[in-house]
């Protein structure tokens, strides 16, 4: 796996566990005690404490992509074998 494509491919991942950590732990106005502000979603989060996600993310999306690399590197599935041109007889 060359860096671009590994790069290419960290990113995919990073933004899909995102995706999937930004709900964890969201309260709402409401679910807080709290009354909602006129033009303000119900739905907002009180703390939605994007930085600490964020970090939760690379985290998690590393651990990952290790994973990745070591079935690569370790040769566990041949992804190259899957896109050879099948041979002339």
């Amino acid at each position: 796996m060359n860096l671009v494509s590994g790069l290419m491919i960290y990113a995919i991942i990073w933004w899909m566990v995102l995706f999937m950590v930004l709900p964890f732990g969201v309260r709402t106005v409401r679910e807080e005690g709290g009354e909602v502000v006129e033009g303000q979603a119900a739905s907002a989060p009180v703390k939605p404490r994007v930085f600490r996600k964020m970090l939760v993310t690379t985290l998690i999306a590393t651990l990952i992509m290790a994973g990745i690399i070591a079935v690569v590197e370790a040769e566990l599935i041949d992804f190259r074998g899957y896109f050879k041109p099948p041979s002339q007889p």
